[in-house]
């Protein structure tokens, strides 16, 4: 059955129609019974070692016996690159649309112009913080290697 038309602001536009999100729902419904699913399935069949012997339950690392405890701990210098890993890759994130939308062609150019300027601004600042906090984080030597 066609949608009735509805009138808006911005004109006359077909109205909310529930099947056009039919596919989404069925998406999600499969995307669920396949992760419930996975968890029953651990559960309910016996997918362990029947017979439990010292060789199967060591650690398996790449083929080679593992050397020392898998409990040891890891030097804070591991975290903290993370950490500065995910800083700068969450940077390129709030950049990208920045720089999509600024150099962006067909745009309305009194928009595009205070747009521009105000955030080019921004990213300026944003950028700047960013440049301190490596400053800080190479002061404090986190990037060398012991």
């Amino acid at each position: 059955m066609p949608a009735i038309p509805v009138q808006t602001p911005a004109g006359l536009e077909p109205a909310f129609d529930l099947s056009a999100y039919y596919p989404v729902l069925i998406y999600a419904a499969v995307c669920a019974l396949v992760g419930f699913g996975a968890v029953a399935a651990t559960h309910l069949f016996p997918f362990k070692p029947r017979k439990p012997h010292r060789i199967k339950q060591m650690p398996y690392e790449s083929g080679m016996d593992p050397v020392g405890s898998a409990r040891m701990q890891f030097d804070i210098k591991f975290y903290l690159i993370a950490i500065t890993f995910l800083i700068f890759d969450v940077e390129l994130l709030f950049l990208y649309p920045w720089v999509v939308i600024a150099f962006a062609e067909g745009g309305d150019p009194l928009w595009r112009t205070v747009f521009g300027t105000v955030a080019f601004f921004a990213v300026l600042v944003f950028i700047g913080l960013l440049g301190i906090a490596y400053l800080y984080e190479w002061r404090k030597g986190t990037f060398s290697w012991r």
